[in-house]
């Protein structure tokens, strides 16, 4: 348990150093909620604030490094991260946390590559960790979160599928490019056929 809480806290430094001060608060306000959400759903607290603390560890990095770094460790880029690299700190940030950060916790690993889009077949520490970094205190903006925190800790598929659904939609709002991945997720949680079956 000592090592644990050794293990989080230079994380946490090191962290602090890769982000900006926003982004940094942000990812103490998921740490903190995925730890209340693993307690609740009898998961590791210490994995989630691990899991947490390093969800957005790629963030800081510019676009052009990191479709760079995904094309040198050979990580698949799609049409829709090629469009919008953002997208790919999830996915990278996977591959820092083992690289950098020596995590070796297939499970950690997991939630942090899927913490964006989700994925069909998720375990409950992934929809964890999701959610968490949708309904950390620190968030304002999205529509209904009082409602979506009191859910989250009531019924976590449903918290799950609201959410998708949202992000779903403000994406196409802004006519920004919807992850496929994210799409297929919603589809599965929702109980709604795949299009091909339509």
């Amino acid at each position: 348990m000592k090592s644990e809480k050794n293990e989080l806290k230079k994380i946490q430094k090191e962290v602090e150093k890769l982000l900006d001060g926003k982004r940094f608060e942000h990812t103490l306000g998921v740490a903190y909620t995925a730890a209340c959400l693993a307690m609740r759903y009898g998961e590791d607290v210490e994995k989630a604030r691990i899991a947490g603390m390093l969800h957005d560890c790629a963030k800081g990095i510019s676009d052009e490094k990191k479709l760079s770094t995904c094309k040198k460790a050979g990580l698949p880029v799609s049409d829709a991260e090629q469009a919008n690299p953002g997208l790919l700190h999830a996915k990278l940030g996977a591959y820092l946390a083992e690289k950098e950060f020596g995590i070796t916790d297939p499970e950690i690993l997991r939630a942090i590559k899927f913490h964006t889009t989700g994925r069909p077949g998720m375990s409950t520490f992934e929809k964890i960790i999701y959610i968490a970094d949708y309904i950390e205190p620190g968030r304002r903006t999205a529509p209904n979160l009082d409602e979506k925190r009191r859910m989250a800790f009531e019924d976590l598929d449903l918290a799950l599928v609201v959410i998708l659904r949202d992000i779903l939609e403000y994406l196409r709002e802004c006519g920004q490019p919807v992850d496929p991945v994210t799409e297929e997720t919603y589809r599965y949680y929702a109980g709604e056929p795949e299009e091909d079956d339509a």
